[in-house]
């Protein structure tokens, strides 16, 4: 079969690719073209488009490339309906793929499949409609999503487990934890590590990471390991860490987590891929505008959290320092909490065994390209 895929960013990359060698697994004549990356180039087929050419974040940079993104969008549209696949699987990236889901239900007869599914549910629950209408199969990876389409959108979709699960699970498989090792390697001293992830977007680290360094200067014991972004330059982080001891290690935040004892982390899949590593952490997530921020978290976004651990517990199993209330005291204050506090430290390990049971085993690309290739066919 003919599988037209278009991601928008590095994520989605990853998810696409591992997606796609499931999907040539389950069907030997699999052809893909695609709208993304290395990583699903690295997985066979057809680049139409680099996602790096689609991704505008932020309101100034997609208004002041709104031309480009339209001539994008036009080239989609009219290299589907020339190609003709079987399917288009849309992979997360709402504002662009939700556009696309649109046009390729009104002008042709192409099945629309989205695998990682728009979270509606923190903001923008109003496109739901559009789902409804343009979305012929949904792909959900996360669990608490089913209750909140199904109960209460009447929309049937498919849970097929979290694809971080996948990742994690097969690097701790293919990599036995060599703490000896990992500080050989990256001349670190022989100390316990707290790890900082300040995001992977230029704005995230120049919010996040001055006030994380502040943080964890009150704790001599430790050595303090930042997570270099793979598209952040070491001369972007410089102009931030100062005089700061800390080392940076990039490409390397899994075997960074494998070996921290503790981790401030910004919000996103970050919490997440620490829970499931048994790192405590600390979630911290700056705002310039604070207040404003956390008077519209209190009334208008539709979730109590925004780390994806506490949403899928539905249950603070992690601190969350966001807004106003992400201050060097805040943080050094939970940073003692888990270091110095045994029970404080061991509920929170409980918590991510109750976060992995609920996300089940690792095989998420597997399942969700079995249930497509399984409606496919029918």
């Amino acid at each position: 079969m003919k599988y037209y895929l278009i991601v928008g960013e590095a994520s989605g990359d990853l998810h696409a690719s591992h997606l796609m060698s499931a999907l040539k697994t389950e069907d030997l004549q699999a052809d893909f073209r695609f709208f993304g990356g290395d990583l699903m180039a690295a997985a066979g087929g057809t680049m139409v488009k680099h996602y790096k050419e689609l991704a505008y974040m932020g309101f100034i940079p997609v208004l002041l490339h709104l031309r480009t993104i339209f001539a994008n969008m036009k080239r989609c549209k009219e290299d589907i309906v020339a190609w003709n696949p079987d399917v288009v699987i849309l992979v997360d990236y709402p504002g662009f793929n939700l556009n696309i889901a649109k046009f390729v239900h009104a002008q042709t007869r192409i099945p629309v499949y989205y695998f990682i599914s728009p979270k509606i549910w923190a903001w923008k629950e109003y496109r739901i409609k559009n789902i409804k209408r343009d979305v012929d199969e949904l792909f959900s990876i996360l669990p608490f999503e089913v209750e909140f389409f199904e109960d209460k959108h009447q929309y049937p979709i498919h849970y097929v487990g979290n694809p971080t699960m996948d990742e994690v699970t097969a690097y701790q498989e293919a990599n036995p934890k060599n703490f000896r090792e990992f500080i050989t390697d990256n001349n670190l001293e022989d100390k316990p590590i707290i790890a900082l992830l300040a995001g992977s977007r230029k704005q995230e680290i120049k919010d996040n990471l001055p006030d994380m360094l502040k943080a964890v200067s009150g704790f001599p014991n430790y050595q303090v390991v930042l997570a270099g972004a793979p598209s952040i330059l070491p001369e972007y982080y410089k102009q931030y860490i100062g005089q700061a001891k800390v080392k940076i290690v990039f490409e390397q935040t899994y075997r960074l987590l494998q070996h921290a004892e503790v981790a401030l982390v910004t919000s996103g899949t970050a919490t997440l891929e620490t829970a499931l590593f048994r790192v405590p952490q600390v979630v911290c997530y700056y705002t310039p505008i604070g207040r404003v921020i956390s008077f519209l978290r209190r009334h208008i976004l539709k979730v109590k959290y925004i780390s994806l651990v506490n949403l899928i517990a539905d249950r603070e199993v992690v601190k969350e320092l966001v807004a106003d209330t992400m201050t060097v005291g805040n943080m050094q204050q939970e940073l003692k909490n888990i270091l110095e506090d045994s029970e404080y430290r061991k509920t929170m390990l409980a918590g991510y065994t109750y976060v992995a049971e609920r996300l089940g085993p690792a095989g998420a690309s597997k399942q969700a390209a079995r249930e497509m290739l399984r409606i496919l066919k029918k």
